[in-house]
């Protein structure tokens, strides 16, 4: 692993209501505010909301840890008998994410950030 854990994403119903509470919890206000996603930023840790993330398949929070190279780690993931969830997909800002669901159902997401 390129590194720890650092990124997890929520499905939500209601961003508002969910963006209140995160602000909450977290104690600051979102670094990105958009209507297709939230997202906060605090003690190195990324945390963000996803209104479509239901529609998507998303059934909990799903962590994404960050590699090198997305498309080469999902390769691996799927050989050693992951499904697939979502293929990588750039989602802006040179990010790139992907995820699978492990064995007993748990999902995993990866992220690479080609821009950094």
């Amino acid at each position: 692993m390129d590194a720890g854990l650092q990124t997890i994403i929520y499905p939500v119903t209601d961003l508002e209501r969910a963006k209140r509470l995160f602000s909450a919890l977290l104690g600051v206000e979102p670094h990105v505010d958009e209507p297709y996603y939230v997202g906060f930023r605090t003690g190195g840790q990324d945390v963000g909301l996803d209104p479509n993330g239901h529609a998507r398949g998303m059934t909990g929070p799903v962590p994404y840890w960050p590699v090198a190279d997305v498309r080469r780690r999902l390769a691996a993931l799927l050989e050693a008998g992951a499904e697939l969830l979502q293929d990588a997909q750039d989602v802006g800002g040179g990010r790139l994410i992907a995820s699978v669901k492990d064995a007993d159902g748990n999902p995993v997401g990866l992220l690479q950030d080609t821009a950094a």
